[in-house]
């Protein structure tokens, strides 16, 4: 995608001098700042205080950042610690166990000596899957928009809602609920986009906005509970969010406040689709709301916030009274049953096992 014109991915490394580059996504929107991720410590703390942050890219990653361990130390003790420390980075997204359990799979087998080369080589790998899949994930939500824009008067915008960053920040290339968006774009639908603020790290305000803003796609930034009452006007014709850990029957864990909005649009009757690359399905469970591990973040990120100055600093500022305590559970569950769809790489599939396993027959075998 592009910054100021250019082109960017979210990540980028060079296996000649065992360095890895991304993107500093706490300083955005008023800093666009790259950092250097040396070894698997570096890797950790980046995804730890979401300098990366998205599920598909945390798991690209901490597949690096394996790699970087397998550098400094190829041996079996070291893939087990590493592996280790990056699990415990973020318990909720499954792209991270997946990025791990793929690389120990692949690289415990192997001679220590070759470990470094393979690891990185197939870290590689994953970075252009992600990409891949997600450019499919917009080719088959497009029809979606598509299909929407053909019943609306000629000239008038197709009103899509976001929640959190499901973009191509959270990705490699393209994003998730994004990719749609943005192959509209490509092929000159009018198309405007509703952006959730998303507290209480406000990555839609900050992050959703800015990339939209580099690509020239409309959009507005509204408050979290302004969703509904827009739906309730008209003003939404499709919700399109991403998805940190779907079950293998449809139930789909998010940014804290997608149930919500999931809810408003099942009242209102706007289709609400899941944009779901199959890296971040968990087959391995079928009850979200039982199974899924929810992170509770520090309560600074909901006492605190940030922004910028009028002297052009970024400063912290508090918002809650001293004494107050505060509650931060980073997702929540939306049930299969509020699900229009999913958006997949292999197509645009119904929110339940039986589709999951005819879409993924491979997966559930494995």
């Amino acid at each position: 995608m592009r910054v100021d014109g250019k082109a960017f991915t979210t990540i980028w490394a060079d296996k000649a001098t065992a360095s890895v580059t991304v993107i500093d996504q706490t300083r955005l929107p008023h800093r666009f700042e790259l950092i250097s991720i040396a070894d698997v410590e570096a890797a950790g703390r980046a995804i730890k205080t979401m300098q990366v942050r998205g599920a598909p890219l945390i798991g690209i990653t901490a597949a690096y950042g394996l790699a970087l361990a397998m550098r400094a130390d190829p041996s079996d003790d070291n893939l087990e610690r590493a592996c280790g420390l990056l699990k415990a980075t973020r318990p909720t997204a499954v792209n991270l166990q997946w990025a791990l359990d793929s690389m120990r799979r692949m690289l415990a087998p192997m001679a220590p000596p070759e470990r470094f080369d393979a690891a990185f080589n197939q870290a590689a790998q994953m970075a252009q899957d992600d990409i891949a899949l997600c450019e499919a994930i917009g080719r088959h939500g497009l029809g979606l928009i598509k299909g929407i824009a053909a019943r609306k008067p000629r000239g008038a915008s197709v009103n899509i809602l976001t929640h959190c960053n499901a973009g191509w920040l959270a990705t490699v290339d393209w994003g998730t609920a994004t990719a749609p968006i943005y192959k509209a774009q490509e092929a000159g639908l009018e198309i405007h986009v509703f952006v959730d603020e998303t507290r209480p790290r406000n990555q839609g305000a900050a992050l959703t906005a800015w990339e939209l803003g580099q690509h020239g796609v409309p959009h507005t930034v509204i408050v979290d509970n302004a969703g509904g009452h827009l739906m309730q006007h008209g003003e939404i014709d499709l919700v399109i969010v991403g998805t940190d850990r779907t079950t293998a029957t449809g139930d789909v864990c998010n940014k804290i406040g997608t149930y919500l909005k999931a809810l408003a649009a099942s009242d209102n009757h706007v289709p609400f689709y899941v944009a779901a690359p199959s890296p971040s399905i968990d087959f391995s469970i079928s009850d979200g709301l039982a199974e899924i591990p929810i992170e509770i973040r520090a309560q600074e990120e909901v006492s605190h916030i940030f922004g910028l100055g009028a002297d052009g600093d970024i400063h912290k500022v508090r918002l809650i009274p001293q004494g107050s305590g505060a509650l931060n559970p980073a997702f929540d569950v939306t049930p299969a049953r509020l699900v229009t769809g999913l958006i997949t790489e292999r197509g645009v599939i119904a929110a339940s096992r039986e589709a999951l396993a005819i879409a993924f027959p491979e997966r559930i075998r494995a």
